[in-house]
């Protein structure tokens, strides 16, 4: 086999999907970069002759379907998925609408689903490949506002670990990639959507939530282009991490949700271990 990798990255338009895919095309590998809107992708990828570019929405099907043929016809296989493809529907629970959730699912669980689904027939058929998704800390811990984004990364979490062990025989790997802060275009106004209902209980949290939120927009301390580099280097590894916690700032939130659960399990432990059926 070449000396190379032939990566498909997913929202290639803007942010961290272009510092991903800028930075296989600099270890020399080839790729697909998609995007609901090729202008805006060719726009932010320039040219290479190791770079194809494709329109790809994540949740239409006939797309999925068109862009993985395409790849496989320009470069034969596909090494690495990287699903990154992401949008944040931002606000308190009751505030958001169901219509506003389903799209929040739709696009960071089903997206990666459709994309992982077509690629699969083709990676076993390789008989190699590797999944990486782009998850948050908020696959790790919920919080305030966030309620729809962290239960679309929770899902995206538990689907992702389930997945590895069916794949895994087919020498396929895995890796889910939860980021801290990182100053991708996540937080601008092209990917950013608040609740657009309001209830009068949440008005002064609402305002200091928004406010922190559009405040942080530029402000982020991990480096993307940085983080695109160690994608690079982990899907060069011989045994890539099935979990990749990117930053200093989720290491510490990873360290807490660890601590916090096992308060939660020393706390009422002799309760739990009380629920088994007495000897007879």
């Amino acid at each position: 086999m070449e000396n190379y990798k032939v990566w498909l990255v997913t929202g290639a338009g803007r942010g961290m999907g272009v510092d991903i895919a800028k930075a296989a095309l600099g270890a020399g590998d080839k790729v697909v970069a998609t995007g609901r809107n090729t202008e805006k992708v060719a726009k932010a990828m320039g040219e290479s002759e190791n770079l194809h570019i494709e329109k790809l929405d994540i949740t239409d099907t006939a797309d999925v379907a068109s862009a993985i043929q395409v790849t496989i016809e320009r470069f034969g296989r596909i090494d690495v998925l990287v699903n990154n493809a992401a949008s944040f529907y931002a606000g308190y629970f009751e505030e958001l609408t169901q219509e506003q959730i389903e799209k929040q699912i739709k696009t960071s669980l089903y997206g990666p689903m459709n994309v992982t689904r077509a690629v699969l027939p083709h990676m076993r058929k390789q008989g190699f490949g590797h999944i990486i998704s782009i998850s948050s800390t908020a696959g790790l811990v919920g919080f305030e506002f966030g309620t729809a984004y962290a239960a679309s990364k929770f899902a995206l979490d538990g689907w992702m670990e389930s997945l590895q062990a069916e794949v895994a025989p087919f020498g396929i790997h895995t890796t889910i990639v939860n980021p801290g802060f990182f100053r991708t275009e996540l937080l601008t106004k092209e990917s950013t959507n608040y609740a657009t209902s309001s209830i009068e209980d949440y008005d002064e949290r609402r305002r200091q939530q928004m406010d922190f939120w559009k405040g942080a927009n530029g402000q982020q301390s991990g480096d993307p282009a940085k983080l695109a580099k160690v994608l690079i280097t982990i899907a060069n590894l011989e045994k890539p991490p099935l979990r990749f916690i990117a930053g200093a700032d989720a290491i510490g939130t990873a360290e807490q949700v660890i601590a916090t659960l096992q308060q939660q399990v020393d706390a009422h432990q002799d309760l739990s271990i009380s629920l088994g059926y007495e000897n007879s």
